[in-house]
């Protein structure tokens, strides 16, 4: 599959915060056209041994995660964990809004369609061995790679930031070249003025440390070499 190479001065700081700036095409899910297009071609393939990937979440906007953000954020607090602490604990798996890949149309959250639905789609355990979606990885393992496919946050023990998501994945083309553009904005400053529950939490030690382990401790396969 030919692949296109795109300079990261093509991303504008609001497409790369989920603000707009983007076009998308897809309906119950929305992708970079490119990304789109690989992923049917992905998709075509594997429901020839099949499974049916389906996608669960593509695009997301800045507003849709950050009221994300604020609703675990207040969950937490009302569980009774200190304000630190509830940063922490939304960070082992969902982003700060305005840094997640999913504002890049690149990214996608996937589950096998052909298989009846376990209760809670987005488990590990379901990726696993006598899972619901092992076949699914297993055939991702093999093949997703040369569909621009691949997975960002890997089962490595040593990797810091977000959890393993063995459903995760990223048209590579168009994120590579992302991830090196957004690097240039200043998060400190992005957050500074932001109304977001916890922003006064949001330190320049956390965003420091965010930034090195949830942003860029991610498969090596996606940053420069």
């Amino acid at each position: 599959m030919n692949f296109k190479t795109l300079s990261q001065n093509q991303f504008s700081a609001k497409a790369l915060t989920g603000r707009g700036d983007l076009t998308l095409v897809g309906t119950s899910f929305k992708l970079q056209k490119e990304a789109f297009d690989a992923f049917q071609e992905m998709k075509k393939a594997a429901l020839e041994e099949g499974i049916t990937i389906k996608i669960v979440s593509g695009y997301r906007s800045f507003n849709r995660q950050k009221k994300i953000w604020n609703r675990k954020y207040n969950s937490y607090i009302s569980q009774g964990l200190m304000p630190d602490e509830a940063l922490q604990k939304i960070i082992e798996y969902s982003t700060l809004p305005g840094s997640s890949r999913h504002h890049w149309g690149t990214d996608i959250d996937i589950i096998d369609a052909s298989v009846q639905a376990p209760s809670n789609l987005l488990n590990k355990i379901n990726y696993e061995k006598d899972g619901a979606y092992f076949e699914l990885k297993e055939w991702m393992d093999k093949n997703a790679e040369s569909f621009g496919f691949y997975l960002v946050y890997t089962n490595n023990l040593e990797r810091k930031g977000f959890k393993y998501e063995p459903w995760h994945y990223t048209y590579k083309p168009l994120s590579k070249p992302m991830l090196n553009a957004f690097k240039r904005i200043d998060l400190i400053t992005f957050y500074k003025n932001l109304k977001l529950n916890g922003n006064q939490y949001l330190t320049r030690e956390f965003i420091v440390k965010y930034s090195l382990e949830n942003i860029l401790d991610i498969n090596p396969s996606l940053l420069d070499d």
